[in-house]
């Protein structure tokens, strides 16, 4: 399933992933604010959501409310429930 999930949040435009099972893949954010974003991506690549969740729930990006970290693991809350 190619999930595309447009956030709320401060850092990004789109979020896009495939979700095979629990094993996120081809995760890829497009108009990060950070340059890290893109190493931080790659090493994501093939984990499971449950994983990137539990790093990654209320991770905030300097006094901002919300992260494209916190985005990420929203997005894959609702992939999961609409999976299930």
């Amino acid at each position: 399933m190619t999930l595309n999930y447009k956030p709320q949040g401060v850092c990004v435009r789109n979020i896009q992933f495939k979700l095979s099972g629990d094993v996120v893949s081809e995760l890829l954010f497009e108009g990060g604010c950070d340059g890290n974003l893109k190493a931080l991506v790659k090493l994501l690549d093939g984990k499971l959501a449950t994983e990137i969740m539990a790093m990654f729930k209320g991770q905030t990006c300097g006094k901002k409310p919300t992260s494209c970290m916190d985005q990420l693991v929203i997005a894959l809350e609702e992939a999961r429930k609409e999976s299930a």
